[in-house]
């Protein structure tokens, strides 16, 4: 069975909370985004070894047994052991360390996927608690619809925000951006405006009132990102920002417009 899970951007994030456990209390709009990967399970007979874990695409940092959707298999195996031995491949095109949660995707749907094609009948709401033990922002992509996302980014508040008639140009320039060094440079304040009061307004008035709190110690450690910000909006970004703790720049454009768009030739772009 394959499947092809997708990554998200934030419309406007604020930090707003250092809590006792060491997370960070966020208040957020998570957008899903057709940028997707691919996932495909196949049971094998092969005892000896629970997961056979393979990947192409982008090269995939770190050891194996610490990727998400290993992770995210062992914690359903521990639970119900007769889940058969099986081959997991990840084709990877979400970029890593890019504020687009492809990571979490992937895991969110290896719980989805093994809890269908192995009949587990657990409950979204039991699914949500698997994947929340993941990350923090694993628990969106069973909801996968653009969302309010409070405390850790796990209360999500499903919302109407149609952007259909827009088109998005990402931007990924390599730059590989620590989530924790990012925390560690934000002093958590309220948001002066309500964001869904922000995203209600006509998208040409969200320049100056939907904001990232990560852009500002981020840029100032890599300048590049704030012009490549910049060059979104003068190639016609309606709206412009970064996704997460970033590297990753996005803009929103009117459709049929995306004409001659001029941005470095080492940044990776993808149109949605």
């Amino acid at each position: 069975m394959v499947v092809f899970p997708n990554c998200k951007i934030n419309l406007g994030l604020h930090i707003t909370k250092k809590r006792e456990d060491g997370y960070h209390e966020i208040d957020s709009i998570f957008y899903p985004i057709a940028w997707h990967d691919a996932l495909e399970i196949i049971p094998t007979k092969n005892e000896s070894i629970n997961i056979q874990f393979t990947t192409t695409g982008l090269t995939i940092p770190g050891n194996t047994n610490s990727n998400l959707c290993v992770r995210a298999y062992e914690l359903l195996k521990k639970d119900f052991p007769h889940i058969p031995s099986i081959k997991m491949h990840l084709h990877k095109a979400i970029p890593m360390g890019a504020g687009l949660g492809g990571g979490s995707s992937d895991a969110a749907a290896v719980l989805q996927l093994m809890n269908e094609y192995f009949q587990l009948k657990l409950t979204n709401q039991q699914l949500q608690k698997y994947a929340l033990f993941l990350g923090s922002d694993c628990p969106f992509f069973l909801l996968n619809e653009p969302a309010l996302a409070k405390g850790r980014g796990e209360i999500l508040q499903p919302i109407t925000l149609p952007l259909q008639q827009y088109q998005f140009v990402l931007l990924f320039p390599s730059i590989h951006i620590s989530t924790a060094w990012a925390f560690q440079q934000i002093t958590p304040t309220m948001p002066k405006m309500n964001l869904l009061d922000i995203v209600e307004q006509d998208i040409t008035k969200w320049k100056n009132n939907l904001v990232n709190d990560f852009e500002i110690p981020v840029f100032k450690q890599h300048p590049d990102l704030a012009k490549l910000k910049e060059q979104l909006y003068t190639n016609g970004a309606l709206y412009a920002a970064m996704s997460g703790s970033g590297s990753t720049l996005y803009g929103i454009f009117e459709k049929r417009k995306l004409t001659n768009l001029n941005f470095p030739k080492n940044i990776t772009i993808k149109i949605i």
